[in-house]
């Protein structure tokens, strides 16, 4: 398996989600054909071993590779390069709150005509776009030896309380504890014995940061460990009791748990398609391709997967309800047997009532 470093594991992201708005800042090359593409080609994907990224086109070109007849990078229609100036309008302008007007008319189109249009190509809305941008900024200077205060500003956000107000969002922690691997965060768990295995539950003080089963308790207690090494992690059954008693109502009857608080850290991808997984009914299933026509992005069901994959909260954000299109279960990252369970508990809930 290829291992990737932080930058070229977002940008395999972005390849896999067709992300637009990563076109200009990169492309990938596929070894076995010889041939590099945008990020968001609508070309089959490649397996991970065989893609590498570059630059841009001419250093792809410099490395032998020929340009994708079907992307043409380089080449754009007149709809996504003036998206694509809209885009670089906005990175230009992150430190100002620019209106729907200000970037359509910049870009030479209606507000109606360039909202719909940004939104198709790219999946999401010029708000949430500037919003993505900014949060993006700022994590790349935390990561470097910025001072907080400093990439606040620079990030573009108007003053601390704006910042720490949206960011959390993004980064599923405060920025301080963000940039030191969760240090100063506190983190409480229990661990629950359910007919599906032993279950762990983890709550930071803004709300539930993992869910998840195991087969042992000093599994589940060693992976949380590993994965918020710099926080304060403490078992506490009483404290997380009536969080942990609604976690295991889920497990039940798959009751509403759109109330149940989240602390959790993802792209902007991944969080798109974590909140559609809630929507789902208790009961009812939707497919992979469902669910990426549900955040607007048909192309990107492989993508849609790796979200769900790597959902850290288990039966809160019920990513068990995912299926093939087939109907199989397809696979599930606590076990296809767990999740055929979950699935049937809630349909007999539906059929009592």
């Amino acid at each position: 398996m290829q291992i990737l470093g932080n930058s070229n594991q977002e940008k395999w992201s972005q390849v896999l989600s067709r992300d637009l708005t990563a076109d200009g800042q990169f492309v990938y090359a596929v070894r076995s054909t010889g041939v590099f593409c945008r990020p968001s080609c609508p070309s089959r994907r490649p397996r991970l071993e065989m893609v590498e990224f570059f630059d841009s086109p001419e250093q792809a070109r410099q490395a032998g590779y020929r340009a994708c007849r079907r992307c043409t990078p380089g080449e754009r229609s007149q709809q996504v390069q003036k998206v694509d100036a809209a885009c670089r309008f906005i990175d230009a302008n992150l430190d100002t709150t620019l209106s729907l007007d200000a970037i359509s008319r910049h870009v030479g189109m209606s507000p109606f005509y360039f909202q719909r249009t940004f939104k198709k190509i790219t999946g999401i809305s010029p708000r949430q776009y500037q919003q993505a941008r900014r949060a993006n900024k700022f994590k790349t200077a935390l990561h470097g030896d910025t001072r907080i205060t400093d990439a606040i500003y620079d990030a573009g956000y108007g003053s601390s309380s704006r910042a720490y107000e949206n960011i959390p969002a993004q980064l599923g922690m405060t920025p301080s504890a963000f940039r030191q691997n969760g240090a100063g965060t506190e983190i409480r768990y229990t661990i629950l014995a359910t007919t599906l295995g032993s279950l762990l539950v983890a709550s930071t003080p803004r709300g539930l940061c993992a869910v998840r089963f195991g087969e042992s308790e000093a599994t589940l207690e060693r992976e949380l460990r590993q994965e918020f090494r710099a926080a304060a992690i403490e078992r506490d059954d009483r404290a997380l009791r009536p969080v942990a008693g609604q976690v295991e109502q889920l497990l039940q009857n798959g009751v509403n748990a759109a109330q149940i608080p989240l602390d959790i850290q993802g792209t902007a991808f991944q969080q798109l398609v974590w909140k559609a997984l809630r929507r789902i009914p208790c009961g009812k299933t939707r497919s992979y391709s469902d669910i990426a026509k549900a955040i607007g992005r048909p192309k990107a069901v492989r993508a849609v997967a790796s979200a769900c994959a790597s959902n850290p909260v288990a039966v809160v954000v019920p990513c068990h309800r995912v299926v093939g299109k087939s109907g199989s279960l397809a696979g599930y990252r606590w076990g296809v047997k767990r999740k055929a369970a979950l699935l049937e508990n809630e349909r007999a809930t539906e059929r009592r009532a």
